[in-house]
């Protein structure tokens, strides 16, 4: 692992740590180590050793291995470039951010049922697509947007050639199925 990944964890610590409702002082307390070496960590100043690492991935109830693999979602600005990849379906953000996006250009039509755990919606950037959804059919023209809740069985195809239909969902990995703690 380079220096640029391991300070970027930083980024994924304290996002755990809000997300637990813990303060530092309450991660300091479970880990055994400093507040102020935790907030270093936090603010990518200081680079946690494999074991203080195990300590405080420890203390917020999960693994180094998944704070490493939040540290590419904890990038706050990347550019995802048009010609970065080809035609059919694109990824247009990369990584584990909490946002998932992807383009699909051309005439897709898996006959595929999806059902995804978060909120998504599609937006046709170009041409029209048919949507089904909660037994009711959806004609979407260019510039028509469809919101989906979490859970809700859809299944989705083009209708002319050319269309370019944007998706945006809550990741997987990430549970918006419940109200975060008060």
């Amino acid at each position: 692992m380079d220096d640029k990944e391991a300070l970027r964890v930083g980024a994924a610590v304290r996002r755990r740590r809000r997300s637990l409702g813990l303060t530092l002082a309450a991660v300091a307390a479970r880990s055994g180590l400093s507040v102020p070496f935790l907030s270093q960590i936090e603010n990518e100043r200081a680079r946690p050793s494999t074991r203080s690492l195990d300590r405080v991935a420890d203390a917020l109830e999960t693994t180094p291995a998944q704070l490493h693999a939040a540290a590419d979602s904890a990038r706050t600005v990347d550019v995802v470039r048009a010609g970065d990849l080809g035609p059919g379906v694109r990824r247009v953000v990369r990584g584990g951010h909490q946002l998932n996006a992807k383009e699909f250009t051309g005439e897709q039509d898996t006959g595929r049922e999806y059902q995804h755990r978060n909120d998504e919606i599609m937006y046709i950037a170009d041409g029209a697509a048919e949507v089904e959804a909660e037994g009711r059919a959806y004609r979407l023209e260019r510039g028509d947007t469809l919101y989906l809740s979490g859970g809700v069985r859809h299944r989705w195809r083009a209708t002319e050639p050319g269309t370019r239909i944007l998706v945006v969902a809550v990741a997987e990995h990430i549970d918006a199925t419940v109200d975060p703690p008060r």
